[in-house]
């Protein structure tokens, strides 16, 4: 079922960019993955993420991903977390996948 209705000026207010992940390590004794991603002229940002159970460091590193960029950073389980990764299949119990683009975007292309 879709969420309530938002109207543009709400959207517009997300930014949402092509990030390259540099790098990814899992946080021991939990499902989450700490990762270093490149948004080009906006630096490198550290994302902490809750797809441990469906991907693995060495699976993710070199996609180009959509990174919630805006997003007020908030700390997971002692890390800071400066974004977030868009994924499909968030419904709990549910296969996550990660939103991926395809081909050569440069990092910190916006999103559209």
């Amino acid at each position: 079922m879709a969420g309530e209705t938002i109207g543009i000026e709400d959207f517009a207010k997300i930014d949402l960019r092509v990030g390259r992940i540099v790098s990814a390590e899992r946080i021991r004794g939990t499902r989450l993955i700490k990762l270093l991603v490149d948004l080009g002229e906006l630096g490198e940002r550290q994302i902490i993420a809750g797809i441990g159970e469906f991907y693995g460091p060495e699976d993710i590193v070199g996609k180009n991903v959509v990174v919630v960029a805006n997003l007020k950073p908030k700390r997971i389980r002692g890390y800071v977390s400066e974004g977030m990764i868009l994924a499909a299949g968030c419904d709990k119990g549910e296969r996550i996948w990660l939103v991926v683009v395809e081909g050569e975007p440069r990092p910190g292309s916006r999103v559209c």
